[in-house]
């Protein structure tokens, strides 16, 4: 295999069998990806690995963020996490294999991949995340101040355990005052729906459930979504924010919505978190813009996704692991 006859070299350099493993990792799981389809719980198990973080808490690990607690079941079964032991599940096989990739860098390197394999932008990725070694480590559900639950993950409906009064105002408190983004990364951020699903089983905020009997009309098996045109949902079922759920673009943005940011077709799903990046004033200046200028949306997005998966993150060495593209 490509980079194997440079591994049988690593005391020329140590971080070499880390680099070697991380290679043929990220070779694998954009396989993975690729058959199963599954870009969209991907990001989401990233996403939710990266969104315990409180900046307002120095100490690592219980700072929180992209340090693979959702691989524990301590952290996993945070109400917010149902379902991601599916996605977890797809990982194991790659982590068992490759015994230098800690699973905080796999978690992260599988949600940029299905952006960039969904036809989204390329994120500029650093790896050598601590990951967590066991659930003691986990940060615990109510351990963030000010929020109910869930180590302050984001509620896409009220009532929201922050506290807050408008769907506005809690995005900006998970997303401002507990991670640090700016109102224009939150948005950003949110046009990552674009490949997103949510499900009834899951999170009951949706009508739409498992299987194409109760499938929405763009979630069944035999709907094409994908960007390259090819076939396959995966698990087909649940209700997606757009109608090619498998293509990265700026479709969550530009699709047509009515005057309180409800898009006009009904078998798309929507949340009030969504609704108000097209009504609140400061929000509504950047998603006017990433519905014009796809080009702005990926440059953006690049850039907060890249964040995101950095947050609370220890690396080794401290500069992080690059790898040349494949």
């Amino acid at each position: 295999m490509p980079g194997c006859f440079d591994c049988c070299f690593s005391f020329l350099n140590p971080e070499e069998p880390r680099a070697c493993g991380l290679r043929h990792a990220r070779a694998e799981i954009a396989q993975m990806i690729e058959k199963k389809n599954c870009n969209p719980i991907m990001v989401r198990l990233a996403w939710h690995d990266s969104g315990t973080y409180d900046q307002r808490i120095e100490k690592w690990p219980e700072r929180g963020g992209a340090n693979g607690g959702t691989w524990h079941k301590e952290q996993l079964d945070f109400g917010a996490n149902a379902g991601l032991d599916k996605a977890q599940g797809f990982l194991k096989p790659i982590f068992e294999k490759y015994s230098h990739v800690g699973q905080a860098d796999l978690i992260q390197m599988a949600s940029a991949l299905s952006v960039e394999l969904a036809g989204g932008p390329r994120i500029d990725m650093k790896y050598g995340r601590w990951s967590v070694p066991d659930g003691d480590c986990c940060v615990k559900p109510d351990s963030r101040e000010g929020f109910a639950g869930n180590a302050g993950l984001p509620d896409g409906a009220p009532p929201f355990g922050c506290g807050a009064s408008t769907p506005a105002e809690h995005l900006r408190n998970v997303f401002g005052k507990k991670m640090g983004f700016t109102d224009q990364e939150v948005v950003a951020l949110s046009g990552g729906h674009t490949i997103g699903r949510i499900w009834k089983e899951r999170s009951g905020a949706c009508p739409f459930g498992q299987g194409d009997a109760n499938a929405s009309k763009y979630t069944k098996s035999t709907c094409v979504v994908r960007r390259d045109g090819q076939s396959g949902v995966g698990m087909a079922g649940g209700g997606a924010w757009t109608k090619n759920w498998l293509s990265f673009d700026n479709t969550y943005f530009s699709q047509p919505k009515d005057e309180n940011g409800w898009p006009l077709d009904k078998d798309l799903v929507w949340l009030p978190t969504d609704a108000c990046l097209f009504t609140d004033p400061v929000f509504k200046k950047t998603a006017e813009l990433y519905a014009k200028d796809q080009g702005a949306f990926f440059k953006d997005y690049a850039a907060a996704h890249k964040k995101l998966s950095e947050l609370g993150s220890h690396f080794d060495p401290p500069n992080g692991l690059k790898l040349p593209p494949p």
